[in-house]
């Protein structure tokens, strides 16, 4: 018995230790990202706590007091999405200060702080969850998907979401030619396009040709933002199914357009304060002010676990500012409250030094970024010579083996990154370390191999290689410094380049002509910055060359124009690029999880072969500044377009402590 007692006893401390430790464990885990039910019902069976009633901001109950806004029971849905705190229940009130470089910038607020698409990642990004939708039913061996909407969610004039809101989205914007010239490639499969029908008012229904594997995550990303958007009863008055075409031609010439359309799309525009919004926030102040304000919606359709109707912030202000610099000097005087766009790693060590002056603190979270630089040499070049080295994956290997990454990731990035190939990120399921290492080392002496081998062993007087017509081989690398430190990147690639013979030259554009040269195919060399590494099916943008974007890259327009009209237009592709091509679809429509990782990793074993794309350092963690009373902001997230960031960690729930 007494050997029993000293066995029990040590095991029994063991045993209490290891339990402290398992709910250490599972209390920080609740901390690191949000909880979202999808209605009350859930929430109690899951905690066994009730929700008794509704509360609301004050500055909405005074409005309430004054007969100008129903009740919040009355503007609450009947099943209203419950949303847990981070950390803790929040209090009303405040304005959220952020900057914008330029107006466009505050264009985020219809996607990155207002991410209400019918389905989104969960706040971890490993599942697609609930939020318009409540359910959805997937049949026909994934042909056809069927959508339960929130019943009573309304817009933000008061005026019911229903199902013809999203066939007006449908019928009269996708499938309108003014408004959608070509039908988004994102609702079709295997060429052909989706089509969407209403069941009930409360019920909507996609169908494809054939099956879409992936269409649940596609829906949960940025491609699927405008479902929501489209409000029928404010927008038919400037649509010309609905309006007279000589009265809205009327209409948009004294608005200053051309066009019905043009009109349309203004009217639609997050800028447009009348267009009502299912968001948490809408503007109410537009440009052209130096200052846009944005005020909670007092019929937003989320709630805490208190019953507290969400969002908790009253207001969000974007102050205008010239460029980058002055953001982050903004920051750094403790004048933005949370803000993780445009602040720069090479701003790391101030914003440190800061913190206690600007009463803030600085997270780092994880950047979807497999390459914060990327080279993208353009396959398809108007100089026969150039697009003839471009397009030899020796060359394009001698390239990325002339580089220094180690040197780029101290000097520029403060040895914060990982030097790297063009890669996903560590956490993507399709990842692996051969698809990073491809051809990164730094290997000048191989790279001259290369080089010699396609026959550039011919110099000019400054040592440079001459190209087969006896010309000096020149590239120009051109790019706009907006995610980076790309002025500090190209000077050393420069460097690495001209050291192996191949004369470089950089040039520096704003933002808007690099996009333009770069869809138009009319660069050598361009720098963009390779995102979207974290669930890369979902928008594959690097690893189909020339698959079309609303921003760059785009490398290869002609062999994808081939390959998406069976080759009636555009070049014929290497095989290798037809592959990946061909992979994709197959990716994308298959049902089966199994197969479509073995397509996804066959894609990142090409591109790592083919290198169509050039890598340098990846894998930075993405800066964020949080002043110490702005609460429920996690310690780490995913930051990535396709997550929405930094909608994926619900806002509406963010609050400023003042007690």
């Amino acid at each position: 018995m007494r050997v029993y007692r000293y066995f029990l006893i040590p095991l029994l401390i063991l045993s209490l230790v290891s339990l402290a430790f398992i709910n250490l464990a599972v209390a920080q885990q609740k901390a690191t990202s949000v909880i979202v039910y999808n209605n009350i019902q859930d929430y109690q069976k899951a905690t066994g706590k009730k929700i008794d009633k509704f509360n609301e901001a004050p500055m909405l109950a005074d409005l309430v007091k004054q007969g100008k806004l129903p009740p919040v029971e009355q503007r609450l849905p009947q099943e209203p999405l419950v949303v847990a705190p981070l950390e803790e229940i929040g209090q009303y009130g405040g304005t959220w200060r952020r900057a914008a470089v330029g107006v466009g910038d505050v264009g985020i607020i219809n996607s990155r702080i207002t991410y209400e698409n019918l389905v989104r990642w969960s706040a971890d990004g490993k599942k697609v969850v609930p939020n318009v939708a409540t359910r959805w039913k997937i049949e026909d061996g994934g042909k056809t998907f069927t959508f339960y909407l929130r019943k009573g969610i309304k817009w933000s004039d008061g005026q019911p979401f229903t199902a013809d809101d999203i066939m007006f989205w449908y019928r009269d914007v996708l499938l309108n030619k003014d408004l959608t010239p070509t039908f988004p490639t994102w609702l079709t499969v295997e060429g052909k396009p989706g089509k969407v029908e209403k069941v009930d008012d409360y019920t909507i229904r996609f169908k494809f040709d054939a099956p879409y594997g992936l269409f649940m995550q596609i829906l949960a990303g940025p491609n699927a933002l405008g479902i929501t958007q489209y409000p029928a009863h404010y927008l038919k008055q400037f649509h010309i199914n609905y309006t007279p075409k000589e009265k809205l031609e009327a209409m948009a010439k004294e608005a200053g357009f051309q066009l019905w359309h043009q009109l349309f799309s203004n009217k639609q525009s997050w800028q447009n304060a009348d267009c009502p919004r299912i968001w948490a926030w809408v503007i109410t102040t537009p440009p052209p002010s130096n200052i846009v304000i944005a005020t909670r919606n007092p019929y937003y359709w989320k709630i805490d676990t208190a019953g507290n109707q969400l969002p908790y912030i009253d207001k969000i202000r974007f102050d205008i500012v010239e460029n980058v610099e002055v953001l982050n000097m903004k920051a750094m005087a403790g004048e933005i409250d949370m803000q993780f766009r445009h602040i720069v790693w090479t701003n790391y060590t101030l914003f440190m030094e800061s913190r206690e002056k600007g009463n803030y603190r600085v997270l780092k979270w994880t950047s979807a970024e497999g390459s914060n630089a990327l080279l993208m040499p353009n396959l398809n070049h108007k100089d026969p010579v150039l697009r003839k080295l471009f397009e030899n994956v020796d060359f394009r290997r001698a390239l990325s083996l002339a580089i220094n990454r180690d040197e780029i990731n101290q000097i520029a990035y403060l040895g914060m990154g990982k030097p790297r190939q063009a890669a996903v990120i560590p956490q993507c399921p399709y990842y692996k370390p051969e698809y990073e290492k491809a051809y990164a080392e730094y290997n000048p002496t191989k790279a001259n191999q290369l080089l010699d081998k396609i026959g550039l062993t011919k110099r000019d007087k400054d040592g440079f290689r001459l190209r087969p017509d006896g010309k000096t081989l020149t590239v120009t690398i051109e790019y706009a410094p907006i995610f980076g430190p790309w002025t500090d990147v190209v000077t050393m690639v420069k460097k690495y380049w001209e050291s192996v013979g191949i004369k470089t030259l950089l040039k520096e554009e704003s933002r808007d002509l690099f996009t333009t040269r770069a869809q138009a195919g009319e660069l050598d060399i361009g720098i963009w910055t390779m995102d979207r590494c974290f669930t890369p099916l979902v928008e594959p943008l690097y690893w189909l060359p020339g698959m079309p974007s609303g921003t760059p890259p785009n490398n290869a327009n002609e062999y994808w124009r081939w390959y998406r009209t069976g080759g009636k237009e555009g070049e014929k592709p290497p095989e290798d690029i037809v592959k990946v091509y061909q992979l994709y679809d197959k990716a994308k429509s298959t049902t089966n999880e199994a197969a479509r990782t073995n397509y996804a990793h066959e894609i990142m074993r090409l591109n790592a072969k083919n290198l169509w794309v050039i890598g340098i350092v990846g894998v930075l963690p993405q800066i964020v500044i949080v002043k110490n009373n702005f609460r429920n902001v996690p310690e780490n997230a995913i930051q990535d377009w396709l997550q929405l960031t930094e909608g994926n960690t619900y806002p509406e729930q963010y609050f400023f402590k003042t007690k």
